[in-house]
């Protein structure tokens, strides 16, 4: 199978943002106010959530929760983007999830994901940003990078909490999330907010829109069913 890394070069432009967020040509009141929300960080510290994009362009993925297969399964595909292709765009890759911040090194060990990541643990800017709790139908949607089902994902995801040291689904399984591209200060080049669990935005779309070079995610396993 073709390279699709070789065949798509890199784009950058401008799109819609999505109804919530009315194009005014001013900083939407929706991302002003979830800038001075505060993100935590694997030991604990808390930073305002814009200055995350306040000096750089930044790709911001929110998760459902850090035992969602199907989260776990996009993370691992971010965790491939090879770090000299963010460098070379100048572009920041940030993910952020609704648990407590004790399971941001669990997660990133589990998948592979390098760069940084941070928790929004009252779901603050998941609100503010209109991310929405409970889910679209997913039986006709198919995403590029999930492998399981949904019964093998279910399954794998309750032996995860069950196995953990207390029985804890490390955020509310009802929260939906969203990838943006933000920044540098108050630009905004994509709004993507997820129905379900499986509408992620494409990973090589959302580089595409950050400028940056895509990766080739097809030599993986095929999709697994039980």
């Amino acid at each position: 199978m073709a390279d699709l890394s070789e065949k798509t070069p890199p784009v950058t432009r401008q799109i819609s943002r999505q109804s919530l967020w009315q194009s005014t040509g001013e900083e939407p009141l929706e991302l002003r106010a979830a800038s001075s929300r505060l993100v935590v960080d694997a030991a604990g510290k808390k930073i305002p959530f814009g200055a995350l994009y306040e000096q750089q362009k930044t790709v911001v993925v929110f998760v459902r929760h850090f035992l969602c297969y199907a989260c776990k399964e996009y993370v691992e595909d971010l965790g491939k983007i090879p770090k000299e292709f963010l460098q070379d765009a100048n572009v920041r890759l940030v993910v952020i999830g609704q648990s407590s911040h004790h399971h941001i090194k669990p997660f990133c060990s589990l998948t592979g994901y390098p760069y940084e990541m941070f928790v929004d643990p009252e779901r603050e800017i998941y609100r503010t940003l209109g991310m929405k709790r409970g889910e679209a139908s997913i039986t006709s949607v198919q995403s590029p990078h999930v492998k399981s089902n949904l019964l093998s994902g279910s399954i794998k995801s309750m032996w995860r909490a069950m196995a953990s040291p207390a029985f804890d689904f490390q955020g509310d399984p009802a929260q939906q999330g969203g990838t943006l591209i933000l920044g540098p200060g108050n630009e905004i080049h994509f709004v993507h907010l997820d129905k379900n669990r499986l509408a992620h935005a494409p990973i090589n779309t959302v580089l595409q829109l950050a400028g940056v070079q895509t990766v080739d995610f097809t030599n993986r396993s095929h999709i697994i069913d039980v």
